[in-house]
Parts: C-alpha cells; sequence; structure tokens
C-alpha cells in the first residue's frame, strides 16, 4: 500500500495500541485509513521510555519496527513518506493486561479507550475490552447482527443483535494454550508445540503427539462448528468474522471438515483497530488534535 500523500496532515496522524494477553498489536492510521499494521513483544519499560522520548513519528517507528519485520512499506517510512514533526502523534490504547497499560502511561499523548466509550448495548462490567472493540468494530463494518470469533491466546465468541445489543458469548483456552497445558501439567504427556499442522490429524491417533493434536483440534473445531449452528438458528442472516493468530489455521481446518460453515466466515485480523477507528474518529469532542 502507497502512502496517500495528499492525505498527510499532521493532526490526521495516529497510533493504536491493543495490548494483549501475548504481544502488543500495533497500527497506524491516516485520518480513517488503517495505513499499516504489525506486532511486537511486550515491552519493558526502559524501552517504552525510549520511545516516549522520540521527537518524530519517523523516529519513534524506527525503534516499533525490528529490523527483521521491516518491509518495503515499512522502510518507506524512513524515507520521509510520511510528515516529519515536533510532536509524538496520539497513542490509544486499548488494553487487557493492566500492568502493561500502567507503564505505558509514560508515553506524552496517551489515550486509553475504556469499555464506557464503545456504544454497545447491554455490556457487562468485566467484558473484554477486546471483545468489546472487535465486535463493535465488526458490526460497524458489515452490519448486525454479527458474531466475531477470536482465535488467539483465548477462543472467544461474542454477538450482538440487529439493535446493537451484546447477546453474549464464551470464552475457552485456544489452540496453543490447550497444546500448552496439557504439557506442562501431566508428567506423562509430551509439550506438543504449537505449529501449522499441514492437514488435519487422524481423529483415532496410535502415538500420543497425534492423539493430543486429534483431541485438541477435532474438539475446538466441534465447537466452533456448534456456536455458528446455534448463531445461525437465532440469525440465519447474521454475520460472523474470525480474527486471532489462528484464524488461517483453523479456517483451513474449518474447510476441510465442514466445507458448508467455512464459506460463511470473514477473515480480518485487525477487527480491534476497525473499532479502534469508529471510537477515535466517531466523537468528535475527541478528535485527534
Amino acid at each position: 500500500m502507497k502512502p496517500q500523500r495528499h492525505r498527510e496532515h499532521r493532526e490526521e496522524i495516529w497510533l493504536a495500541l491493543e495490548i494483549g494477553n501475548s504481544q502488543l498489536h500495533w497500527a497506524l492510521f491516516l485520518g480513517e485509513m488503517l495505513y499499516s499494521a504489525w506486532d511486537t513483544g511486550h515491552l519493558p519499560e526502559s524501552v517504552i521510555q525510549q520511545l516516549a522520548e522520540c521527537k518524530t513519528l519517523n523516529d519513534l517507528l524506527e525503534k516499533i519496527f525490528p529490523p527483521h519485520q521491516r518491509t518495503d512499506e515499512q522502510e518507506g517510512h524512513r524515507d520521509n513518506s510520511l510528515p516529519l514533526f515536533g510532536s509524538l502523534p496520539p497513542l490509544f490504547i486499548a488494553s487487557v493486561v493492566p500492568s502493561q497499560t500502567t507503564i505505558w502511561q509514560i508515553y506524552p499523548n496517551i489515550r486509553v479507550i475504556t469499555l464506557d466509550q464503545v456504544p454497545l448495548k447491554g455490556v457487562y462490567p468485566t467484558l473484554g475490552i477486546d471483545r468489546a472493540l472487535a465486535l463493535w468494530g465488526a458490526g460497524k463494518t458489515w452490519g448486525f447482527p454479527i458474531l466475531v470469533i477470536d482465535a488467539g491466546t483465548a477462543l472467544t465468541f461474542t454477538a450482538a443483535d440487529a439493535n446493537q445489543c451484546l447477546i453474549g458469548g464464551a470464552i475457552l483456552p485456544g489452540l496453543g494454550l490447550q497444546f500448552a497445558t496439557l504439557g506442562q501439567q501431566t508428567g506423562q504427556l509430551p509439550l506438543v508445540k504449537m505449529q501449522n499442522f499441514p492437514s488435519l490429524p487422524p481423529r483415532f491417533a496410535l502415538n500420543t503427539t497425534e492423539a493430543i493434536q486429534s483431541g485438541v483440534i477435532y474438539t475446538i473445531l466441534a465447537g466452533i462448528k456448534d456456536f455458528i449452528e446455534a448463531w445461525l438458528q437465532l440469525f440465519p442472516n447474521g454475520k460472523i468474522a474470525i480474527k486471532g493468530g489462528d484464524r488461517i489455521l483453523l479456517l483451513n481446518y474449518l474447510q476441510a471438515l465442514y466445507p458448508e460453515i467455512a464459506p460463511r466466515l470473514i477473515v480480518e485480523p485487525n477487527l480491534i483497530f476497525l473499532g479502534m477507528r469508529e471510537i477515535v474518529m466517531g466523537n468528535s469532542t475527541d478528535r485527534i488534535k
């Protein structure tokens, strides 16, 4: 994606940061346009202090992008494809890790998005901000009613009806967490590393590693199928979107096992950023300045 130079205005540049359980998820926006998205590990306070002391957006991006993650698009930031200016752009944060949220307070222009800023109706106080934003972003993009499946560290289901009212959802351990738990919490079972198995394992396995793969993968797929079928019974024309690090792997498995279901899924990794954009750009009293 090439930068759109006619939209390069200081007030339009802003950063979004989703602080997840295992990674930091970043996005750079030019106004409403999602310019780039990338991931890093969690950062120690010393590194965040260095980021806070940056003088320009380009300097900041140099530190956020590790060299091995840079693409031609990201390298373009060093060639003044984005404007240089004296103050750092605003950083909007959505976090499910309070300890990380706290240390990010040293950034000079930070704004934390909280659950009460998401216009969903019927939310409960402990609903994760990540689930709320992903649901709001998906619904505003593809329409309500909508079900969002997040295939990350946890596998979550979150849904809203045509009136943009939360109808609920579910949470269970994701693929990697289930494999890790069996390996770490049992004396005899091996640790099966999370990886992109090229095909579905045999359902009735003849060795321990494949037995673990079978048990975890087939029960997760059956659970996803069950939730999708229950959703479509409630809302036959309802939309379904999936995000998260395991989204492609699970989609491929669903296509192989349940080919009638897989085509119903909208695959979009940036649902939370779409939700953050709705909040940031939709609130006229808190627009980027």
